[in-house]
């Protein structure tokens, strides 16, 4: 096959009177399209030459059609060539919707799925738009869209990109200013989100199911180990401070205790026994800052 395409890049180069060497592309797709619903087998095969394309065969007269007038000459050859007919046919009428038919069977669970999302009104304050957002559908053909009186409306419309979510779905909005709505016409506007073929999802355009943190402080912990840790703070620290209370607590019985029960040093209990019995005699103990009186 190299060689094969190696030959007809040097033909190619012949006809588009390209002088030998440098840089250049053929290319060749192929494929079939099958209906599910009507039965209907769309096959094609097309060339390029340098990324524009050059020849295309069509399956109905079984002849190649010319995309590039340099193409002409080879149209000439490939329509006489029955072998080359015969095998583009057998491969785009035979083998291709075979391989179709066998990879949509063997992915049927993922490829034909349908997960419906879940839609909710979003609206930052009373001033933003008001933002239809889904997430959660798969596959990722659909559509969404507002409408008033059941008519699709574009005017004052931002509609967002369908975005990948993490777990293989999507998610979509599409934004509605609302600054010249007024009260009384809100319930005239609704949302469609429309999934492949399923049925729409319709949400009506009402203030008490906009979800908003207007005038709120929403505290948004994104790490499950921040949230952990705040929570662990929450009950150690309380803990930790009554611990400590109650310890202090105790240090400060046990020295009020010693100062109130502790011996005087020395001879200094017997001497002021003495001095008791003297009845002229006033005496202070200096290191305890007691006066004795008769």
């Amino acid at each position: 096959m190299p060689n094969l395409f190696r030959a007809w890049i040097f033909g190619l180069q012949q006809q588009f009177n390209q002088p030998a060497g440098g840089i250049h592309i053929l290319q060749s797709v192929s494929g079939c399209e099958w209906d599910e619903s009507t039965g209907e087998m769309i096959n094609f095969l097309r060339y390029a030459y340098n990324g524009e394309d050059f020849l295309e065969f069509d399956m109905k007269t079984l002849r190649w059609i010319v995309l590039k007038p340099e193409a002409v000459i080879t149209k000439q050859r490939w329509d006489t060539d029955e072998n080359r007919i015969k095998y583009t046919v057998k491969f785009l009428s035979t083998t291709c919707p075979k391989w179709l038919k066998m990879s949509l069977e063997s992915g049927k669970h993922s490829l034909q799925r349908t997960v419906l999302p879940s839609v909710s009104l979003l609206q930052k304050s009373s001033s933003s738009p008001v933002s239809c957002h889904a997430t959660g559908f798969y596959p990722q053909r659909a559509v969404m869209f507002w409408r008033k009186d059941g008519e699709e409306i574009h005017d004052g419309v931002d509609p967002g990109e369908i975005l990948p979510n993490n777990d293989e779905t999507f998610q979509m909005c599409v934004d509605l200013n609302v600054s010249s709505v007024t009260t009384e016409d809100w319930s005239r506007y609704d949302c469609v989100f429309q999934l492949s073929d399923g049925d729409d999802i319709i949400t009506k355009l009402d203030k008490k199911v906009i979800r908003t943190n207007c005038g709120k402080i929403i505290p948004v912990i994104e790490n499950p180990s921040d949230r952990m840790i705040s929570i662990i703070a929450a009950v150690v620290v309380p803990v930790l401070l009554i611990l400590f209370a109650v310890v202090g607590f105790a240090v400060y019985k046990k020295r009020k205790g010693r100062n109130s029960s502790s011996p005087l040093p020395g001879n200094t209990a017997e001497l002021l026994e003495k001095l008791k019995q003297d009845p002229h005699i006033q005496t202070q103990d200096p290191e305890n800052n007691v006066q004795i009186f008769s």
